[in-house]
Order: structure tokens, then C-alpha cells, then sequence
């Protein structure tokens, strides 16, 4: 199901920008016979009630024209929340500073690194942990990362 959830990610980025918003990952999850659907979105300065559900409208038409999962499915379309995922090179830029989790999928290696994130560096990102000792990260080789969120009292 990688594959289906970067077709829709190529399919819906562009209308997810032409409404001013930025398309921050898509998941699937559930069987394929009746997936479920996440769509994360967000705006600048964050993204609004009213602005998830008239997305939730265009998102359901693109999904009833374009039929990628013949039969059921559930959507649901959401802000990415405090821990939000980091899908693309830009994110690990401007997220830079804030504490991450960086799952690969590196076979015989280590699979999970988690720190400070402290920006791209060539094609890696770099990951800082508590004593500041800095890990490469191959960006081609993450399967999933989020930023570990973080409530204040």
C-alpha cells in the first residue's frame, strides 16, 4: 500500500497547494479491500476547522473521480497534530531543532534513531543525540519520522 499512498501524495500535493495549503503525508491503513485514508494537511499558521472540512470535500471528489480504491474506504482528513510526520528533504530543514524519531528501513542495521534534529546535510539527515554525538541518517532509507511532541504546563 506504499505505493498507492505516493500516488495519492503525486495526485493531491498539487490541489492541496492550489487551496493554499501544504499536503504533509498521506496514510493508508486497514485491508485493501476498505483502506482507510489519512490525509494530513496544514496551512501557515496553522490549519482550521473550517479549512479541513471544505478539503475534506475536494479530497472526497478527487477520490470518487479518480476510484484508486474500487469499493469502501474511509477518509479522514486532519491537522498532523504535535507530533507531525516529516515526509520531504524541506521538512528536516525547517523543523531543525525540535526532538525526532527516524524509523529505516535499512536491512541488518540500525532501524529506529531518535534526537535532536539538526537540519539535512547532503542526502542525510542528521540527528544529534543527548551527549551532541551526531548520526547520518540516509534520507532514501527512512520509512517514517515525527517530531516528538511536546506539551508545556
Amino acid at each position: 500500500m506504499q505505493d498507492a499512498a505516493r500516488r495519492l501524495i503525486d495526485d493531491l500535493e498539487p490541489l492541496a497547494q492550489a487551496a493554499g495549503l501544504e499536503l504533509v503525508t498521506v496514510e493508508l491503513a486497514g485491508s485493501q479491500k476498505a483502506p482507510t485514508i489519512r490525509i494530513y494537511l496544514d496551512a501557515p499558521g496553522g490549519i482550521g476547522f473550517d479549512q479541513i472540512m471544505s478539503s475534506h470535500e475536494w479530497i472526497d471528489a478527487y477520490l470518487e473521480e479518480a476510484d484508486p480504491f474500487p469499493g469502501a474506504y474511509t477518509l479522514e482528513v486532519s491537522s498532523p497534530g504535535i507530533d507531525r510526520p516529516l515526509r520531504k528533504r524541506a521538512d528536516f530543514d525547517r523543523f531543525s531543532g525540535e526532538e525526532v524519531v527516524v524509523l529505516t528501513r535499512e536491512g541488518g542495521k540500525r532501524k529506529k534513531y531518535s534526537g535532536t534534529l539538526l537540519g539535512m546535510r547532503d542526502d542525510s539527515v542528521v540527528i544529534a543525540d543527548g551527549e551532541g554525538v551526531e548520526t547520518l541518517v540516509d534520507f532514501d532509507a527512512i520509512s517514517k519520522a515525527h517530531i516528538v511532541g511536546k506539551i508545556d504546563f
